[in-house]
């Protein structure tokens, strides 16, 4: 089979009249090409191109083969792409790209996906701290692309928008366009990107330039890398935008093929300068190389102050995530902190080991608390209780925790307490959390699976009396902390195609779930419980037709935590509240919302009989706590004054 046949353009800055004309000339003359990929600015940078760019949207013109962008940012791009979020065809995850309209994709955030053989990786956006919705990439953004660095298989092509910094180091000077410079516009965390994921193409717009760097070899990889910058359509220098490529995807090339090296080849921009000149110490220094920076993160210094010794105080993110680094500890500029690395390894939160905090609160799968003792550094084991205070200090889910959203809380019980979701994906979207501190509901004691039944049973009622349905599910992580089964209700007119949906899902993703239906929730709970494996990550969904469907996570397989809940804002087209943080709202709106939920929710524990119980049962778990206090304090605000259903 012949090899792909692919385009590779600049910033379109909403010339598409243009582009598509070079497009069909090209593709008449050497095509025709399977597909083409732009980087750097889509939208016009002036509103007076913006109609130019609606008649290809709104189908008034035609665009004549599949084209996939990632520089959503320029005039126009929140209101276009906005649109496209919502649509309910771009349901579910869309890694290889949101559909705008007839053969134009939106590479959103950033993914990895196949496409005519070739593997390509993509970073939409450009770096920014402002936390736009369109045109920036995040730090979740980043992460994905580290872990798909991990997993096995060459990446065919890498997109970015922004130039890596460094990229002209080592290159043939007079090769390089003029006015190019490493000191400024240039994107740090690209390089560090690049460093890891190691493409063989790496494709980037932005400078309005073309530049074809000479290839170079990768630390730690036997092919070589060949970057490629492209100028704009229409740039009055008359550079060249629009490039042509046929390679054969890595995955079906020979051993041989991969590891040829050009006679050009150099060795890795990315790397450090010679070290030959320069004393072995100097290699210690607390500088601010931005070459340095491509394997490490953060500057920790004013975060964990375990060691007083200047510049190690800034820890190497390569050592503590995979406990090895390509430079070595003699040569590295970085602490190889062998406790963090323990911390890591303990399910500690990276971001928080290195950071000293995480953002992405109750999304995180991880713990946020050291296992050691902050006064003298030996470490504690996690049992101890010690552990166990800090753990509840920093958990969202710990009722003693200083960071638990009380106010959302609705009914408290002997095992299980309810609250309702911040950042709701639908009202009435509740969570049943553990009272202990536990990673999942599956490994408590068989005699709390009685009260969970009873809490989901009037969750169901409650929806029905709504005309809606409950769908229920779990991210079970093995590195989990504290567990949250999500309420989340649907319309009754859509339950029957929740296991269609779900099915469709997981298709995407590349595995099938294991399904079976039971009579009542209290047999699928047993079953589940003889599928459960605490060293395995899992998920399972719970239909309104009694149907569980179960997927045991694979040792590398990268799932993601939030699948059920973007599955489930796919059904109900509103895929733009997949993300929790899209749907946060103020404090005294939650509150409201806590408050009209428990009025409600409290008619049917009572019409249930259920009322009565639970409040009795906690006034006494309460008196208990009271009488026999804990090293571990259980409550840090007022539980009177939320007045418990």
């Amino acid at each position: 089979m012949a090899p792909p046949r692919v385009l590779l353009c600049g910033d379109v800055l909403g010339r598409l009249n243009q582009l598509v004309k070079r497009v069909n000339s090209v593709n008449k003359s050497a095509g025709p090409f399977n597909a083409l990929f732009c980087v750097g600015q889509f939208f016009p940078d002036e509103p007076d191109r913006l109609d130019e760019l609606m008649d290809y949207v709104e189908g008034r013109a035609q665009i004549p083969l599949p084209i996939y962008f990632i520089g959503d940012y320029g005039v126009g791009a929140p209101k276009v792409l906005s649109a496209v979020s919502r649509n309910s065809a771009n349901q579910g995850f869309k890694m290889d790209g949101f559909k705008v309209c007839d053969n134009l994709y939106w590479l959103k955030g950033s993914g990895k996906f196949t496409l005519h053989g070739l593997y390509v990786a993509y970073l939409s956006g450009r770096q920014s701290s402002n936390g736009q919705q369109f045109g920036t990439y995040s730090q979740d953004d980043i992460d994905t692309l580290r872990a798909f660095a991990e997993e096995p298989g060459i990446v065919d092509f890498f997109l970015s928008n922004e130039w890596p910094s460094g990229v002209t180091n080592r290159a043939t000077p007079s090769d390089i366009p003029a006015g190019i410079s490493d000191s400024s516009g240039n994107d740090s965390t690209v390089t560090q990107l690049v460093t890891e994921i190691k493409p063989r193409y790496h494709i980037a717009g932005t400078k309005g330039v073309f530049y074809a760097r000479e290839p170079y070899s990768n630390v730690d990889a036997l092919h070589v890398t060949r970057f490629l910058g492209l100028a704009s359509v229409g740039n009055k220098e008359k550079q060249k935008f629009l490039h042509a490529l046929s390679p054969t995807p890595s995955s079906a090339m020979s051993a041989a093929e991969v590891s040829a090296k050009p006679p050009n080849t150099t060795l890795s921009p990315y790397t450090l300068v010679d070290q030959v000149d320069h004393p072995k110490e100097a290699t210690k220094r607390t500088g601010d190389n931005e070459l340095d920076s491509q394997y490490w993160r953060y500057d920790v210094s004013n975060k964990r102050q375990k060691h007083g010794n200047g510049g190690a105080n800034r820890v190497c993110f390569k050592f503590i995530s995979s406990g090895t680094c390509p430079r070595g500890e003699e040569s590295c500029s970085f602490l190889h902190d062998a406790d963090a690395r323990e911390q890591f390894l303990r399910g500690v939160c990276l971001d928080f080991i290195i950071k000293g905090k995480c953002e992405k609160g109750p999304d995180c799968n991880f713990k946020h608390s050291l296992q050691d003792d902050g006064e003298n550094n030996s470490r504690k084991r996690p049992g101890s209780s010690n552990s166990n205070v800090n753990r509840s200090k920093e958990c969202w889910f710990c009722l003693s925790s200083p960071s638990v959203e009380s106010h959302l809380v609705t009914s408290i019980g002997e095992n299980f307490y309810c609250a309702l979701a911040k950042g709701p994906l639908v009202p009435d979207h509740v969570l049943i959390i553990p009272v202990e501190h536990l990673p999942n509901t599956l490994s408590l004691p068989e005699d709390c699976e009685l009260e969970l039944g009873k809490l989901q049973n009037s969750l169901k009622v409650y929806y029905k009396n709504q005309g809606k349905e409950a769908v229920f599910f779990e991210w079970i992580s093995k590195r989990g902390t504290h567990a949250n089964l999500q309420a989340v209700p649907v319309p009754s007119s859509k339950a029957a195609v929740l296991k269609d949906i779900f099915t469709l899902a997981a298709e995407k993703l590349g595995f099938e779930f294991v399904t079976k239906k039971f009579n009542n929730n209290s047999e699928g709970r047993k079953w589940l419980r003889t599928q459960f494996d605490k060293n395995v990550s899992c998920f399972y969904v719970g239909l309104p037709d009694g149907s569980i469907l179960l997927h045991l996570v694979e040792e590398n397989e990268k799932f993601p935590a939030q699948f059920g809940r973007e599955v489930v804002a796919g059904l109900l087209n509103v895929a733009d509240r997949a993300d929790w943080k899209n749907c946060t709202i103020s404090k005294e709106e939650e509150t409201k919302l806590a408050e009209n939920f428990k009025k409600r929710f409290q008619v049917i524990l009572r019409s249930r009989a259920e009322s009565t119980t639970i409040a009795h049962v906690w006034e006494c778990k309460l008196q208990r706590r009271i009488s026999n206090p804990s090293p571990q304090v259980f409550f840090q605000f007022d539980v009177m004054s939320l007045n418990f259903a």
